[in-house]
C-alpha cells in the first residue's frame, strides 16, 4: 500500500484534513486523521484550568501525607472498650434502614407503574411525573435529610423519612426502567378482554417484574446502611452523630470502633443479600 505524502497548510489541515491512500488496485481513498493530539491538548488545558480554579496544590499532600498516616494509624487502631457506646447508635442506623427501604420500596411500586411509558400514555401526565421524580432524585441524601430534621424535628424520625424519600427515588427510576423492556402482549390481550389497567398489570407484568423488583429493594437496602450511618451529621440520629463527634474531640481510636462495627454490619448485609438475590436470579 502506498501512501501519498503533501504538507500540511495549518495545523488544523495536519488534524482534520482526511489522508489520501491510494490502493495497489489504483484506487484512493481517504482516510481521517487522528484527533487524539488535538484531544490530548484539550484534556491537559482543562486540567491546568481546573488545577487554577480550585486552588490545587500537591505540595500540600505532601507536606501534610504524614499526618494522613498518624490519623489513620490511629484509626485501625480501635478501642474496644468504645464498643458498648455503639450498639445503641447501630441499632438505631439498622432501624432506620430497615423502616426507610421498606416504605419507599413499597410507595415505588404504584409511581414507578404510573410514569412507566408503555403503560401511561397519556404525555402530559407522564411528564409531570417524571419531572417530581427527577426532582426527588435530584436531591444529595444529606439534603434531604436536613429539610426532614427542620420539618420533623431532630433524631431517627427525620433520618427515616429522608431514607423513605431516597429509596422511593432510586427504586422508582430503577423499576419503571424494567417495567418498560418486559413483553406487553399478555398485558394487551387482558386489556381486549375487558381487564383493567391494574387486573392487567398484577396478572400480566407483575409476575415478570416481582424478581428484579425485589433485587432493587436488597440493593436499595444495602445502599441505606451506609446512607443512614452519615444521616447523624445533620442530626437524623444513627451513626454519624457518633462519628461527627469523635471527629470533633479528635478521638481517632473511638472513630475506629464505629467504622469497625459499621463495617462488619455492612459486610454481612450485603453477604445477606447478594444471597437473596442470587435465588431471585
Amino acid at each position: 500500500m502506498k501512501k501519498n505524502s503533501s504538507v500540511p497548510f495549518s495545523l488544523f489541515d495536519h488534524i482534520f484534513k482526511p489522508e489520501k491512500i491510494t490502493l495497489k488496485n489504483g484506487h484512493t481513498v481517504m482516510r481521517p486523521r487522528s484527533r487524539t493530539p488535538l484531544i490530548t491538548v484539550v484534556v491537559l488545558l482543562v486540567l491546568l484550568f481546573s488545577i487554577q480554579m480550585t486552588g490545587f496544590n500537591p505540595s500540600i499532600i505532601i507536606r501534610r501525607g504524614s499526618q494522613l498516616t498518624k490519623i489513620l494509624g490511629q484509626i485501625f487502631q480501635p478501642d474496644p472498650s468504645y464498643f458498648s457506646k455503639v450498639w445503641s447508635p447501630l441499632f438505631e442506623t439498622i432501624k432506620m434502614s430497615i423502616m426507610g427501604s421498606f416504605i419507599g420500596c413499597l410507595l415505588a411500586l404504584p409511581f414507578a407503574v404510573a410514569v412507566s411509558a408503555n403503560i401511561n400514555h397519556s404525555k402530559i401526565l407522564l411528564a409531570v411525573l417524571r419531572v417530581i421524580l427527577n426532582i426527588v432524585r435530584t436531591l444529595p441524601t444529606l439534603v434531604i435529610a436536613s429539610i426532614c430534621a427542620l420539618v420533623f424535628g431532630l433524631g431517627t424520625f427525620a433520618g427515616t423519612m429522608a431514607i423513605i424519600i431516597f429509596t422511593f427515588g432510586v427504586v422508582t427510576k430503577m423499576l419503571y426502567e424494567s417495567i418498560e423492556t418486559v413483553d406487553m402482549r399478555a398485558f394487551e390481550a387482558m386489556e381486549a378482554s375487558g381487564a383493567d389497567k391494574f387486573q392487567a398489570f398484577w396478572s400480566a407484568i407483575f409476575p415478570q417484574i416481582l424478581p428484579t423488583y425485589l433485587s432493587h429493594c436488597l440493593y436499595s437496602f444495602e445502599m441505606n446502611i451506609r446512607a443512614a450511618s452519615i444521616l447523624g451529621y445533620v442530626g437524623a440520629g444513627g451513626l454519624g452523630i457518633l462519628i461527627d463527634e469523635r471527629i470533633g474531640w479528635r478521638d481517632y481510636n473511638g472513630l475506629g470502633t464505629v467504622l469497625l462495627s459499621l463495617f462488619v454490619t455492612v459486610l454481612l448485609i450485603e453477604n445477606i443479600s447478594r444471597f437473596l438475590r442470587s435465588k431471585l436470579s
